[in-house]
């Protein structure tokens, strides 16, 4: 029985996290454009919209309980790309920089891990609005 709170209390940790996050990211909208262009891809801002898109439906699924696998995929779309190339701490040449790089990349990993083993938690979830 305390397996179902445990649940509840990490989706509700894991979605507030990154629905924090998506708000944060919309709010620096522009540094966050400009360290994207500072990695030469291509139509920053766009990037960076698209990139907080996909964790508000990530954060919002997991904290409802419900359409998990297409949060999983939002999230999956973000830490894919932003983790490889926005966290290459291998072409870093500062020693602190290439540190916190890496520590970011890592915590991506760790992150994407997590979200990952929610596929296998059987759904409906209990205290979700599909239960």
């Amino acid at each position: 029985m305390t397996n179902i709170y445990i649940l509840l209390l990490s989706r509700l940790i894991l979605g507030f996290y990154f629905i924090f996050n998506t708000f944060n990211h919309f709010r620096n909208l522009n540094s966050l454009a400009g360290w994207v262009q500072s990695k030469n891809l291509p139509a920053p801002k766009l990037l960076v919209i698209l990139s907080g898109l996909f964790l508000l439906v990530g954060g919002v699924t997991i904290l409802l309980g419900i359409y998990v696998e297409i949060g999983v995929l939002a999230l999956t779309l973000f830490f894919l790309p932003v983790t490889f190339l926005m966290h290459d701490f291998w072409k870093e040449t500062d020693p602190q920089m290439r540190m916190m790089q890496m520590i970011n990349f890592m915590k991506n990993l760790a992150l994407w891990a997590a979200i990952l083993a929610l596929l296998f938690v059987p759904q409906p979830w209990p205290f979700s609005l599909g239960y």
